[in-house]
């Protein structure tokens, strides 16, 4: 199983960012103990040295072990310590977000899903357009994707031609699949929840607090 697991400041300040960029190596230390293959895949780098907007990372393993780890991570973490870049800010408390997404699919086709068929091409071309079934109609049987190419004399050039344009669906499938993937990820930033945290660290250590608060202070 593969998933993203994306940490983001949302549109906190650059203290948030900070806690993004010190929580990374702690959420890839905890999966690697697990068994988790874990792979950093895009930084957004922050407004301050040393702080991030945002992380994402892929990590497989089994099912299981996937599901308890985001389990343990997803939703709002919550940072008490002293501003590291407003060392006389009263603020105190820090949220960031984590969330999962489901790794968008990489369109694949084999040879055996196609269905040829071929037909008399139509248009300019005289007699021997009409003669010859040099037309070719192409079907992806397990999408149902189906394109047609009647340009060229040839049926052999046409079925070269059907293929480029299957080809061309499926790329145009994938980048459709990852603009959507890539807007529910920014609306994340959008809509962090502070408040409620999962997981709580303390100081400059990032010491985990066991009983995590539940501060919804700004």
């Amino acid at each position: 199983m593969n998933l993203w697991l994306q940490i983001t400041s949302g549109r906190g300040p650059a203290e948030c960012q900070f806690v993004v960029a010190q929580l990374l190596p702690i959420v890839e230390r905890e999966a690697r103990a697990e068994g988790i293959a874990c792979e950093l895949i895009e930084t957004i780098l922050g407004d301050e040295a040393k702080t991030l907007r945002s992380a994402l990372l892929s990590l497989q393993g089994e099912a299981a072990a996937l599901s308890a780890f985001s389990a343990r991570w997803v939703g709002s973490i919550l940072w008490i310590g002293k501003s590291p870049v407003r060392p006389h800010h009263r603020r105190q408390n820090w949220f960031v977000g984590v969330e999962r997404w489901e790794v968008p699919e990489q369109p694949s086709w084999h040879e055996r899903d196609l269905e040829f068929s071929t037909l008399r091409a139509s248009g300019p071309g005289g007699q021997h357009v009409n003669k010859t079934e040099s037309a070719v109609r192409l079907v992806h049987r397990p999408t149902g994707l189906a394109v047609v190419a009647r340009e060229e004399r040839s049926q052999q050039q046409n079925k070269r031609l059907a293929l480029a344009r299957l080809a061309a669906l499926f790329e145009q499938q994938s980048k459709d699949s990852q603009a959507s993937a890539e807007r529910q990820r920014w609306d994340q930033h959008n809509s962090l929840e502070r408040g409620n945290a999962l997981r709580t660290f303390v100081g400059p250590d990032f010491r985990e607090k066991r009983s995590a608060a539940s501060d919804t202070s700004c």
